[in-house]
């Protein structure tokens, strides 16, 4: 069976249990269920099919179990691991300071963008597919990345560090 990776946006120890969330894909009937971290990302076995038939089954179960639902957003672990492999940052010269996100969409971005776009600190650098790959500096301001980022493709988006993708290739 195929391993996939789900991004669940929103989730923080703060609001979810990840032993709960667990429980939900395993009665969803995922198998070999695993929770990358505290922060919505759950890597599991299911029978090939779509990333958003899958994305939807998954809210479905958060749904019924929980009684609430995380935007989710489902990767194939094999892509995780190519993106990793490729490592996209390598293209560009970073501040040693930088930080590496990528930001995971459930449909491509129709719109053109010249790339990169910049602001205070932030440049989305690239963009493959439905996968945003932005580097930023700590601002004073706080998290201005995520502004930019939810400017330009919206909320329906979830976000993780280049560490935490790396760690949910492997999961």
């Amino acid at each position: 069976m195929p391993r996939y990776v789900a991004f669940l946006r929103g989730v923080s120890p703060m609001n979810a249990k990840m032993a709960e969330i667990k429980r939900c894909f395993e009665g969803a009937g995922f198998t070999d269920v695993k929770t990358v971290l505290s922060s919505g990302n759950v890597a599991f076995d299911a029978r090939a099919t779509s990333e958003t038939a899958l994305a939807r089954e998954v809210e479905a179960a958060m749904a019924k179990q929980l009684g609430r639902t995380f935007y989710t957003i489902v990767r194939p672990a094999s892509v995780l691991r190519e993106l990793t492999e490729a490592d996209p940052y390598g293209a560009f010269r970073l501040p040693a300071n930088a930080k590496r996100v990528v930001t995971f969409l459930r449909e491509p971005h129709k719109a053109r963008l010249a790339l990169p776009l910049e602001t205070d600190g932030v440049r989305i650098l690239i963009m493959n597919g439905r996968d945003v790959f932005t580097a930023y500096v700590q601002n004073p301001r706080g998290p201005v990345f995520m502004t930019l980022i939810e400017k330009t493709f919206g909320a329906n988006v979830t976000t993780r560090t280049w560490d935490t993708v790396k760690k949910c290739a492997s999961a």
